[in-house]
């Protein structure tokens, strides 16, 4: 069974292709879902999968999958599964 989260990532996340190697990373994985640059310098991510690979996909979110990025905080929060989400997209 699919779950979903909310991920807002705080640290050297923008401008170092962060949000790039995400959707590289959500794609091997099997995640659904998208990631997108706030204006606040966060990247926020919403991200659908079976909960180990979730699990999987923000652990190696938190170690940052920019080899350029860092990670300095990620808030994770449940939210609702949407069964339309059928791949991962950067906006």
């Amino acid at each position: 069974m699919s779950i979903a989260k909310k991920i807002i990532v705080r640290g050297r996340v923008q401008g170092v292709g962060f949000r790039y190697t995400t959707t590289q990373l959500a794609k091997e994985l099997g995640v659904t879902g998208t990631v997108w640059n706030e204006s606040d310098g966060s990247v926020h991510i919403e991200a659908q999968a079976e909960e180990s690979v979730l699990k999987e996909f923000i652990s190696k979110v938190d170690d940052s999958p920019s080899p350029y990025g860092r990670v300095d905080s990620l808030n994770v929060t449940d939210i609702a599964v949407n069964e339309n989400r059928n791949k991962f997209r950067e906006i």
